[in-house]
């Protein structure tokens, strides 16, 4: 199979998981999570629900806004009616850290996913110790088995998990686990394209009863509106929303569409 700009990320972060010694079973008696929901968030919601996110960086695109003030970023995401908010920790390659989630939990009450690689039994309970409300499991980065073990830690211990596919075989994986929120990434693993209609071709696949989250490329209103035709529930963005001269305005001008089941 062709490499994929994903591997040398993951690579990094297998590397990194290798050496941690914590031991998770002893971890996981302890913590739970008893905060908002963040499936609540992106159900009980007439429009779109709108995941805005803390992004200072892209490997494929370098500094979006190196000096973001994630605490600040967030609050005003959360004034232009985001649902939930995303922040990126992965400091190698995307600028981000646990700080900055750590940061946002202090100044918003929304649910908050953790975006990074998940890839060890510590990484999922690591977000209950940061105040993240979900974390996220790619199923392209992950066995089968890992994708069961650390979706079935995070229902344990109270965590939604976003469990993020590209394609149907990859959704059928996610379902196959249980999983109730599915992110599509519109973006093509091979050529970094977005394809928005591969998309919405697997958002279809889903059983009604799965929270659908579009990803990647979504820019304006004219997107998020696609999305909603294309059935899903809520969108993921990030650049769109970091870049902007006025977070607030931007999230507010993309988050009144209402989704397709109720317009």
């Amino acid at each position: 199979m062709a490499a994929t700009y994903l591997d040398d990320i993951v690579e990094f972060h297998r590397q990194r998981v290798s050496k941690d010694a914590r031991n998770w079973k002893e971890r996981a008696e302890s913590l739970r999570y008893s905060g908002q929901s963040f499936c609540d968030a992106l159900k009980n919601n007439p429009n779109v629900a709108v995941i805005a996110e803390v992004k200072r960086r892209s490997p494929s695109k370098g500094w979006i806004n190196e000096d973001l003030d994630a605490a600040s970023l967030a609050k005003s995401y959360v004034a232009g009616g985001a649902s939930a908010i995303s922040v990126l920790t992965d400091e190698k390659h995307f600028g981000g850290s646990v700080a900055d989630l750590r940061d946002v939990r202090g100044a918003v009450s929304v649910p908050i996913l953790r975006k990074d690689f998940t890839l060890g039994a510590n990484d999922v309970l690591d977000c209950i110790e940061i105040g993240a409300s979900a974390v996220l499991l790619i199923v392209a980065a992950l066995s089968q088995g890992e994708l069961r073990d650390y979706f079935d830690l995070a229902t344990q211990v109270g965590l939604d998990a976003l469990v993020e596919v590209h394609d149907e075989t990859e959704a059928q994986r996610a379902l196959d686990v249980g999983a109730t929120i599915i992110g599509i990434n519109q973006r093509d693993l091979h050529s970094f394209l977005v394809d928005t209609d591969r998309a919405a071709r697997v958002a279809s696949s889903l059983p009604s009863s799965v929270i659908s989250v579009c990803e990647s490329g979504l820019k304006d209103l004219h997107d998020v509106q696609n999305a909603s035709s294309a059935g899903f529930d809520a969108v993921l963005i990030g650049e769109t929303f970091a870049s902007a001269p006025d977070p607030e305005v931007s999230v507010r001008g993309l988050s009144s569409v209402l989704k397709s089941s109720n317009g």
